[in-house]
């Protein structure tokens, strides 16, 4: 039977990267966005507003996809707004195809943030869960837009009689330009403006996460899981965590990331010194940098988002994922973490986006 995917989000690092593998795997896929995709030609592309229900509905008449894949949602100020905003997109969607009657599956990504809540409160002593995280954990006591966001799946899916999973990646690596939460590429654009001022490359988060064991995902594993699951009759409402398979210390990593640059790299030193105040007066820089070197994007927040990658280094504990749901389901995939940072910082020199 005929498949088509429609990606929500294929701009972004998880959209994108799930659209390559599905067209990969022959595919039809539909890209929902702002702003067509630039490097995915095979990709029929709809221009849309998910808050706008009317102009929403009038975008998707006649689109019939068999599967659906929301990778994207939009930040807001506070989690009762993220909470507001983020079911809406959802909902909107999905009760924009429901008159088609053609969805058999739906995906969504989510996040660590379901067991360590919201941006507000996931470094607080007080919601620490207990790790490996595994997709067994109750939810927190916080409000969370991930909650929200699952919630309108499940009551879209019993309304309309499609199946859903859950994918909750760790940190994710991967190329994309405009993303709201992008720690592998604020790190290259980081190193580069170390190596053009001299400056070392240091370290910006806590003890726990440099000495501590952690995880990531590289865009590539998102995107073979959320294919594996929609082609898998045993994955079926079920949610998965997703990471690249192995862990690391940031001690043993960043050296290695300062190596590639040809960087200082200084460790942690005894206090969080954080990324976003550190990069706070670079945006004229970045623009000179990228004037001399005939890059593609002169815009620092285009690229980089410090405060996210902040957030994820400056938390007080180790945080490790479990990965049995779906290794028990058939699904193998691995990844070497560092191979995952230099492949994407080789793209993004290939790209023009770095030097």
């Amino acid at each position: 039977m005929k498949r088509t995917a429609l990606v929500v989000g294929v701009t972004g690092i998880g959209g994108n990267h799930a659209a390559r593998e599905l067209l990969a795997q022959g595919w039809d896929v539909v890209g929902l966005s702002r702003r067509a995709p630039r490097d995915l030609p095979q990709v029929r592309h709809i221009a849309a507003d998910l808050l706008d229900a009317a102009a929403l509905n009038a975008a998707l008449k006649g689109v019939a996809p068999t599967h659906v894949f929301i990778t994207t949602w939009m930040r807001q100020d506070t989690e009762s707004d993220n909470i507001r905003v983020n079911a809406a997109l959802v909902r909107n969607l999905l009760d924009a195809l429901a008159p088609q009657k053609s969805v058999r599956h739906v995906a969504l990504v989510t996040g660590l943030k379901h067991y360590l809540g919201p941006f507000e409160a996931y470094a607080s002593s007080g919601t620490l869960p207990d790790t490996p995280l595994r997709e067994s954990q109750p939810r927190l006591p916080l409000e969370n837009f991930y909650y929200a966001q699952e919630d309108e799946v499940y009551a879209a899916a019993e309304r309309d009689r499609f199946t859903w999973t859950i994918h909750r990646p760790h940190t994710v690596i991967g190329q994309a330009v405009g993303n709201a939460m992008n720690l592998g590429t604020t790190l290259a654009v980081y190193a580069t403006i170390c190596k053009e001022t001299g400056r070392p490359f240091q370290f910006p988060g806590s003890s726990a996460q440099w000495n501590g064991l952690s995880d990531v995902t590289d865009a590539r594993m998102l995107a073979r899981q959320l294919v594996w699951a929609a082609d898998t009759d045993a994955a079926r409402n079920e949610a998965f965590n997703i990471v690249n398979g192995d862990v690391f210390r940031w001690s043993w990593l960043w050296p290695r990331l300062a190596e590639f640059f040809g960087v200082q790299a200084a460790g942690f030193n005894g206090t969080v010194q954080p990324l976003e105040a550190a990069m706070a007066d670079d945006a004229p820089l970045w623009r000179e940098i990228a004037a001399r070197h005939g890059l593609v994007e002169a815009d620092l927040d285009r690229l980089a988002s410090a405060w996210h990658t902040d957030l994820d280094l400056g938390r007080p504990l180790e945080v490790m994922t479990d990965m049995a749901n779906s290794r028990r389901l058939g699904f193998t995939a691995f990844q070497a973490t560092d191979a995952s940072f230099f492949d994407l910082f080789t793209r993004l020199r290939a790209e023009r986006l770095i030097p």
